[in-house]
């Protein structure tokens, strides 16, 4: 069987929530990545099941507590990322202070507290993207744009390196037969993508890296890639 790396990644992080459910239930305390693993792949079946998304990171918040980790794993464990499946598309889950069983005052469980005010980057790229499918696509906010649905028809060289220019943990939709144009800022950090669609699955900037994935997009049948864009 053949498996995506995005699929390969959903299994991992199942087998290791499955490792530490069996360890919870001999009456365990669970370790830092049993812990996120297990909060993680709540929030993935709860998407599997239709729930929305509040209503998932809802029942996240709720799996584990303050007595079911190790101590000092609370300290550490402070938040949880993780991208599932919805039905109206792939959205990022922020599961903010798991295991703390609603020290958050009055906030309800699963509820996102705004951060301080920040200015979103403006856009170093504004790209038509027109979505050929007979489904709407979402895209959120640090996706690899380059990698997005191979049926969103765009300038993928252009986008390659780049993330949507919005909120962190947003996304943007695109709906059936639409257009849209977006704006992209470039990936930060140490510029790494990794799982994705698989195109590059390594250092964005590496020598060859954005030819390789170019040919790559193009032999999946992704849209938007011309041979002239691996010259």
């Amino acid at each position: 069987m053949r498996l995506t790396p995005t699929e390969r990644d959903r299994l991992l992080l199942f087998n290791a929530a499955e490792l530490a459910r069996v360890r919870r239930a001999r009456g365990l305390r669970l370790n830092v990545p049993e812990a996120t693993a297990l909060i993680a792949d709540t929030v993935c079946e709860a998407a599997r099941d239709g729930l929305r998304l509040a209503e998932a990171i809802e029942r996240a918040r709720a799996v584990l507590g303050p007595d079911d980790v190790l101590p000092g794993v609370a300290d550490v464990v402070t938040e949880v990322h993780v991208e599932a499946v919805f039905d109206d598309g792939s959205r990022l889950a922020v599961v903010s202070d798991p295991l703390r069983g609603g020290s958050l005052g009055d906030s309800a469980p699963g509820a996102i507290l705004p951060g301080p005010p920040h200015d979103e980057p403006e856009p170093a790229v504004r790209l038509l993207v027109r979505n050929t499918a007979s489904v709407p696509v979402s895209v959120t906010s640090h996706f690899h744009f380059f990698e997005a649905n191979p049926r969103l028809d765009f300038d993928r060289s252009a986008a390659y390196g780049m993330r949507l220019a919005i909120p962190a943990g947003a996304s943007f939709r695109f709906d059936p037969g639409g257009e849209a144009e977006v704006g992209l800022v470039p990936i930060g950090g140490a510029r790494v993508a990794i799982g994705f669609a698989g195109l590059v699955d390594g250092e964005l900037d590496a020598p060859g890296a954005k030819e390789e994935a170019l040919r790559r997009a193009e032999a999946c049948g992704y849209l938007g890639v011309t041979k002239g864009d691996r010259a």
